[in-house]
């Protein structure tokens, strides 16, 4: 059976934001914005965080699509750790990161079928290990983090750089689907799949 709501469109190639849409069990479908991300520097990394999704959600939205966008900023105090740039870049954040706290904030903006802007910025806190040198080198030989903010990913084998964090994973994650959920609901997603009345899909109910 067909599900009879509205595909959301995620606009963001994340595989790791697309995989929690699935576990939600909401349809969407991706269409990547290619927005460039350069250029504001000037903001503060919850503006950055927001300006970006909102950015990536105008870049693709049509009328009467429901879009859902999202980017994740990390912060030293006042500095991004964006992708690093290559090997030695990526090295060199996590040394940063070891046994100190950072901030996660991940924004996201919801646009409506009328280009309606439903958008909230979520913090966490993040408190890494001191980690060895050893610990260093074996996670920058994974290459796992080369893709990510803030050169780590909270979810595979980052997990374990990690001593704990105060807030939300999955908004570390890349989305903070409680919120998305409640932004969903407050501007009128269906999400709950509308329920067929019993016997309407049985062959010869009413013959």
């Amino acid at each position: 059976m067909s599900d009879l709501r509205p595909k959301i469109v995620l606009a963001s190639g994340s595989p790791r934001r697309a995989e929690l849409l699935s576990r939600l069990g909401l349809p969407f479908v991706v269409r990547v914005s290619g927005v460039d991300e350069a250029g504001l520097e000037h903001l503060s990394p919850p503006e950055q965080a927001r300006e970006l999704a909102r950015l990536k959600a105008r870049a693709v939205w049509q009328p009467g699509d429901w879009v859902l966008a999202a980017d994740t900023v990390v912060a030293l105090e006042d500095r991004v750790l964006g992708k690093p740039a290559d090997q030695a870049e990526y090295r060199h954040f996590i040394r940063l990161l070891s046994g100190r706290k950072h901030t996660v904030f991940t924004g996201f903006v919801l646009l409506d079928p009328a280009g309606t802007e439903h958008a909230q910025v979520e913090p966490a806190e993040v408190f890494f290990r001191s980690l060895a040198d050893w610990e260093i080198e074996w996670y920058v030989a994974s290459g796992e983090g080369m893709d990510k903010a803030g050169a780590y990913g909270v979810q595979e084998k980052g997990m374990v750089l990690v001593e704990r964090l105060e807030g939300d994973f999955y908004t570390v994650m890349g989305l903070p689907v409680a919120r998305v959920w409640e932004a969903l609901s407050r501007a009128g997603y269906p999400l709950v799949e509308p329920a067929i009345p019993w016997g309407q899909n049985e062959v010869g109910a009413d013959d």
